[in-house]
């Protein structure tokens, strides 16, 4: 019987940031100490997202809503205050938004680093009670040039990010990350405690054979989204129709398409002017993550990243995945543009 070989030479996330650190004689090091409390918040919320139904954290928080009008469960808000404490404790961060509190978080002076955080701490929470794969969706961006740290230092386009990233809590806790120069997986490793690199420079195929929206809205859509989904599931004779899966967790559905290709959509429609998805917390991060992958993300009528939000929850309609597949969606609204 042979042994089993054990690697003792493992690629942390700790580790690759600080390889990556090492390359930038002029980096200071404090971006590498806030993606340590980044990944410190999202074990914590890992091992309490395996623990939910043993815990009873699973009901609703007292019927509390949160600003999306969605009711918050108990874990909402645990994971919430986990990020929060986590973030602010670790004196690199100025400015937090999340999806859970309506108002901007400014960090007191004492603590106050020199970027902002915008996360959703638990996006998908109304689909735990099933066992879905849930996940946390966070995107940094640094403080602007002599600015104290305000609400203007996160309303800004998202191609101003410096990192995004999620983490998926499933039958393991996958952590996708991008500082701008390519996408990395990492698997959290239990034994050990440890993210650890297990997908290296994922790339998204230049096209795939999936489409994943929600259905249930197609009544409401417009003209182009009708034709876009019309053309993937009754294809010109020859080409094989597109394959639907959704699962209605935007990280389950989002890391799905990162790995075998494809399109997610949460499009604009009559009953949502904007689509659904906050620009921000969700949209941003996942868009980055898909360029920086050799994917495409755009609302239908221009690139995701260079949107300008409005006001901290503003919502934005979304394609994104395989750079073939958003070039027929951009190819369609622009027919109905004009």
């Amino acid at each position: 019987m042979s042994e089993e070989k054990v690697t003792t030479d493992i690629i942390t996330l700790t580790r690759h940031v600080l390889d990556e650190q090492r390359k930038h004689k002029e980096a200071s090091g404090d971006l590498t100490l806030l993606l340590n409390a980044i990944q410190l918040g999202c074990k914590f919320v890992a091992t309490n997202v395996r623990k939910a139904r043993l815990l009873n954290l699973i009901g609703l928080a007292g019927g509390v809503h949160n600003i999306s009008g969605d009711e918050q469960k108990k874990l909402d808000v645990i994971s919430n205050e986990i990020f929060i404490n986590a973030l602010r404790s670790s004196g690199k961060v100025a400015v937090m938004v999340s999806e859970e509190n309506e108002e901007v978080i400014i960090v007191e002076e004492g603590l106050k680093g020199k970027y902002c955080v915008v996360f959703d701490p638990l996006d998908g929470s109304s689909n735990i009670d099933a066992g879905v794969n849930v996940g946390t969706i966070f995107g940094v961006y640094r403080v602007a040039e002599g600015s104290p740290g305000s609400v203007k230092d996160v309303l800004r386009p998202g191609n101003e990010m410096v990192v995004a990233g999620y983490c998926m809590y499933g039958s393991s806790a996958n952590m996708v990350i991008t500082v701008g120069n390519g996408v990395n997986g990492y698997t959290l490793d239990n034994s050990i405690g440890e993210f650890i690199l297990t997908h290296p420079n994922i790339t998204i195929p230049s096209r795939g054979k999936i489409y994943s929206v929600n259905e249930g809205n197609a009544k409401y859509w417009h003209e182009a989204c009708e034709e876009y989904f019309h053309s993937l599931k009754f294809p010109p004779e020859g080409k094989n129709p597109y394959s639907a899966r959704y699962i209605g967790s935007m990280v389950a559905d989002v890391h799905r398409t990162f790995l075998y290709g494809g399109i997610f959509a949460y499009p604009a429609d009559k009953k949502s002017k904007n689509g659904k998805l906050r620009l921000l917390y969700e949209c941003f991060p996942m868009a980055f993550l898909t360029e920086q992958a050799g994917g495409k993300a755009t609302t239908g009528y221009e690139r995701v990243l260079d949107v300008c939000p409005e006001d901290i929850h503003s919502r934005c309609p979304i394609f994104l995945g395989s750079k073939d597949d958003v070039e027929d969606v951009e190819k369609i609204y622009k027919k109905y543009s004009k």
